[in-house]
């Protein structure tokens, strides 16, 4: 167990460097030609199996579920910015994606940087996993922790990977959706500084502070909103290919039917809970 708050940053940071390098080695040996040849979306996806595979083994290794959760923010830029070196040079729907989606990540990550002390840490929801599933924890681990957010956010970033390969044009259209990637990512942050706020006041009960007044789940909103913006501003660039936008659909979903059920079971704990639900609603 790694307690040291500097030395586990350290170890998260060179787990994702080894994840990112076998992914990269992943991705050039499906896709070549001399190889398996498989389609550059085909290739990416099990190019991001593999580096989820490497982050899973270090989780076993420091028994501690959490190692993957920054992969959820680090995964999309550095597959877009792989995605810019590939073709050479992005034109400027590329760099408009990838601005967006960095300017996301940037906020996310520091958002669980904020929350990650140390291996001693390990999110809620995945002791709860662990309680629940027993013998079978290894299996929920793998599978549910670490693949299948690796699944959803592959096909979130899968429409602007693909825009990006396929060199997409800007048109005006696109900036009210890329602006909603941005106001979303800003809002989210906005969100969390004011959770932040609310659990080191030490104050008991429901945060009301602020974008949690009226709403219990403002930041996952944003994440829903994020994703729209950026598939809609994909889908529409590649004029169609509109079954790109089943990432940000499953994204929704998983909040709607998975995320938000397993946070309002966890506040339902709470004394007052059925009456802050009904003065709330589920997302602003």
């Amino acid at each position: 167990m790694i307690k040291k708050r500097p030395l586990a940053f350290l170890v998260i940071l060179l787990v994702y460097i080894l994840a990112s390098i076998c992914g990269l080695f992943a991705y050039n040996f499906f896709s070549a030609p001399e190889g398996p040849a498989l389609s550059y979306q085909l290739s990416l996806f099990l190019a991001d199996v593999i580096a989820t595979f490497l982050v899973f083994i270090f989780s076993l290794i420091f028994k501690n579920a959490s190692v993957y959760d920054p992969y959820w923010s680090v995964q999309p830029p550095v597959i877009l910015a792989f995605a810019i070196i590939k073709i050479g040079q992005a034109n400027l729907l590329g760099w408009l994606l990838f601005a967006a989606v960095l300017f996301w990540a940037l906020r996310l990550t520091a958002n669980w940087a904020y929350n990650f002390k140390s291996f001693e840490y390990q999110d809620w929801r995945y002791v709860m996993l662990k309680e629940k599933s027993g013998i079978f924890y290894p299996l929920v681990n793998f599978f549910g922790i670490h693949l299948f957010p690796t699944i959803v956010v592959y096909l979130c970033v899968l429409p602007a990977f693909t825009a990006l390969h396929q060199k997409a044009e800007f048109k005006p259209l696109l900036l009210i959706f890329i602006i909603l990637s941005f106001l979303s990512a800003i809002v989210q942050g906005i969100a969390d500084i004011q959770m932040h706020k609310f659990r080191n006041s030490g104050a008991s009960g429901f945060n009301r502070i602020g974008l949690w007044k009226h709403g219990r789940h403002p930041n996952y909103a944003c994440e829903i909103l994020m994703w729209w913006g950026i598939g809609l501003a994909s889908v529409i660039s590649l004029g169609g290919q509109y079954w790109l936008l089943a990432g940000a659909l499953i994204n929704t979903l998983m909040f709607l039917f998975i995320s938000i059920p397993m946070a309002e079971k966890r506040q339902s704990r709470k004394a007052g809970f059925e009456e802050y639900k009904k003065e709330t609603r589920i997302f602003f």
